[in-house]
């Protein structure tokens, strides 16, 4: 990608992508955000909120906000009111969804979610500067710690003590830990950030195939039967893409280790002369278990992609991420209204379903990334 092809990108997300949705998700007048619009960009009624939603837009909008986006900076605070005032009950607890007018639907408090609320407030206060974010997330750490820590290691799934447990959550824990490290000067973040990395490689982790599990028991043991077996590509080039940033952060050379490891088995069964789209579940002997190819693992394969390019120097990635860039609005992403197509079928075909809101802050954040790195 040359560098003013690096800067139309960057042009289309600021000019484009990001005034739109702040359009389509943002209304001063309606509590919390959209959560999903019809396949033609029409809003989806309802009442219900979610947790999730709120946080990942509250991050998006104070992204845009760095940015230059006008407008993000109102669009993220209306979110973040929201999430402190009716996502969060009077009992301090999160509920996983409510209405708009805060009234619990699903009351229990999911790690999935906190993990998010806690990055949504590190990105809000790096936009503002006010450090009163730091210290809300503080206190959901605190409630992590007291009421979901597992004797085995890591954090339940939520307060109801759901099962299977999944690795996923840990790896959006630790991006959360990465934000508020690099927005405060609070070394327990650097340090927190450590024990997932450790808890992934020594419980995550399959030495024998050098891939990521999905699924697990209460003890941490991968579960049985078919769960056992899927691998999640687009969760390996996430957590690539995580593992040479905690070196960057930390100086940890375990972690460049692991994510070699990670990348090399993606790669196996992804890579090849011609783009084609990360599908959603393999076997760890590659074999698929899924092949049709949601929207995020596409964008998580580009900020892995950039990644090797800014930490290794690796072309062949250079190479790829042209390709897989050019796939993505080939197959996805509608340049001219910044809406997508959430999954394709094997053949590359559209599935055609809802468009989930949530999904954005995927495109937004690898986005920002190949354009921060290519403009290197």
């Amino acid at each position: 990608m040359a560098g003013n092809a690096a800067q139309d990108l960057l042009d289309w997300l600021t000019g484009t992508l990001l005034p739109l949705w702040i359009a389509r998700a943002y209304d001063p007048a309606r509590p919390g955000y959209v959560e999903a619009l019809q396949a033609d960009g029409t809003p989806e009624d309802g009442d219900r909120r979610t947790t999730l939603v709120t946080a990942r837009l509250v991050y998006v909008f104070s992204h845009a906000h760095i940015l230059g986006v006008p407008g993000a900076l109102d669009a993220a605070r209306h979110g973040l009111s929201f999430l402190l005032e009716r996502c969060r009950r009077s009992d301090g607890r999160f509920s996983h969804s409510c209405t708009a007018a805060g009234e619990a639907v699903d009351g229990k408090s999911d790690f999935y979610d906190l993990a998010f609320v806690m990055f949504a407030l590190g990105w809000y206060a790096r936009a503002t500067g006010e450090a009163e974010g730091i210290a809300q997330a503080e206190e959901v750490m605190a409630f992590l710690e007291d009421h979901l820590a597992s004797p085995a290691g890591g954090f339940l799934e939520d307060t109801l003590g759901s099962l299977p447990r999944r690795q996923n959550p840990h790896m959006h824990m630790l991006e959360a830990c990465h934000a508020l490290a690099e927005t405060s000067d609070d070394p327990r973040w650097l340090r927190r950030a450590d024990a997932l990395v450790a808890l992934m490689q020594d419980r995550f982790l399959d030495d024998a195939t050098g891939s990521l599990g999905e699924f697990f028991d209460d003890d941490l043991n991968p579960n049985s039967g078919p769960q056992g077996q899927v691998r999640e590509p687009g969760h390996h080039y996430e957590w690539v893409w995580l593992l040479y940033h905690h070196e960057r952060l930390t100086g940890s050379t375990s972690a460049r280790k692991t994510a070699q490891e990670l990348y090399a088995f993606a790669e196996r069964f992804n890579a090849g002369p011609v783009a084609r789209p990360v599908v959603n579940e393999v076997a760890p002997d590659g074999t698929a278990l899924n092949d049709a190819a949601l929207l995020w693992p596409q964008t998580e394969y580009l900020k892995a992609l950039a990644a090797r390019i800014e930490f290794e120097g690796d072309e062949a990635a250079a190479d790829r991420l042209d390709g897989h860039l050019r796939l993505m609005f080939d197959l996805f992403v509608d340049r001219e209204t910044g809406l997508w197509v959430n999954q394709v079928d094997r053949t590359g075909r559209p599935i055609i379903a809802p468009i989930p809101v949530r999904v954005l802050y995927h495109l937004v954040l690898a986005i920002a990334e190949v354009c921060r790195v290519k403009g290197r």
